[in-house]
């Protein structure tokens, strides 16, 4: 039995991309159902727009098999989790004039459209306890991936202490509990990564510390050829950029240039997205171009919901998930 959220839902979403919505819910439910896997891709913000408080239940029951997602992503969720009432919500963010922007810096915030993330209590906070884990690994001639730290950090119990949210709508604390496999394509542009970074522009790091790009694709390869039998894996975009171009490559990869003719194409494709299809957008790309690039069968389940992810994605969580 669905829940109040979802009856609504089933109520009202009857038409154009409300439809689209319910129409996509039921797919990705009808995947799961089937036996396939779900990949979730997460670009924009959406870790500081809270995206949390439903995808850490969908981590938590399974709905989810493995994510990637953006470096600012990734630590935005733990900044949130350790910082959250220092936040700054500005909601006449439109405006702002470049003086009140100005300001804003001054003050140390760094603003994400209405929300500004304070740099000492999220960005600082942060830094201080995960450089103690890049440079003991460093020191030992250890190597990782960028979310295997942050969820070393995360497990070790240290950031106890600053936690301003129940822990239960953090989605990394959530997959660090399940170790749910994760790829970061990028990293190096977060503020993490710029910070890694200056320690190895100072000599205090290693670059090859930290596990790179072209190591998370030849990872990704080896899940895909593991989990694609069957139903397959699914494809759940939310946004555009790397954080989806990356891993959805991994299927062309693996046919024309690993020459595995028999690799299953992605099994589920949606995704949710504002940004309009116009001359060399792939962000605004219809499914269907995904076709000639080898990603996705002409059979393959297809969706795309064009409107705004912080809107869509709870929605479609909270259907998935029956509440």
């Amino acid at each position: 039995m669905k829940g109040p959220i979802s009856q609504f839902i089933e109520q009202h979403y009857l038409h154009f991309n409300a439809a689209a919505l319910v129409d996509a819910a039921k797919g990705y439910e009808t995947h799961l159902t089937e036996g396939g896997k779900m990949m979730v891709t997460l670009a924009g913000a959406m870790s500081t727009a809270e995206l949390g408080k439903s995808l850490a239940e969908m981590i938590r029951q399974g709905k989810v098999d493995i994510i990637s997602c953006t470096g600012a992503n990734l630590e935005e969720d733990i900044m949130n989790l350790v910082a959250h009432n220092h936040y700054k919500r500005v909601p006449n963010y439109r405006d702002l004039s470049p003086q009140d922007e100005w300001d804003l810096l001054e003050n140390h915030y760094n603003r994400v459209t209405d929300t500004c993330i304070p740099e000492e209590e999220a960005f600082r906070r942060l830094q201080k306890h995960i450089h103690g884990i890049w440079k003991g690994a460093d020191d030992n001639g250890e190597r990782y991936f960028p979310h295997e730290y942050m969820y070393k950090i995360l497990l070790s119990g240290e950031l106890e202490q600053y936690y301003e949210i129940d822990p239960k709508n953090s989605w990394m604390l959530a997959a660090a509990e399940r170790n749910l496999p994760i790829v970061v394509p990028g990293w190096e542009d977060s503020t993490m990564g710029n910070i890694f970074a200056s320690y190895v522009i100072k000599g205090e790091i290693k670059a090859s510390t930290m596990k790179s790009g072209i190591e998370y694709m030849a990872w990704l390869a080896d899940w895909y050829v593991k989990n694609s039998e069957g139903r397959g894996v699914g494809f759940f975009q939310i946004g555009g950029g790397i954080a989806g171009d990356f891993p959805i490559c991994v299927v062309p990869m693996l046919y024309q240039d690993m020459e595995m003719e028999n690799i299953p194409f992605w099994g589920y494709f949606c995704q949710i997205s504002d940004s309009t299809t116009s001359y060399g957008s792939y962000s605004g790309a219809v499914p269907n171009e995904k076709i000639t690039w080898g990603k996705l069968d002409i059979h393959t389940p297809k969706f795309i919901v064009e409107s705004d992810a912080t809107i869509v994605a709870p929605l479609m969580f909270a259907w998935i998930l029956g509440w």
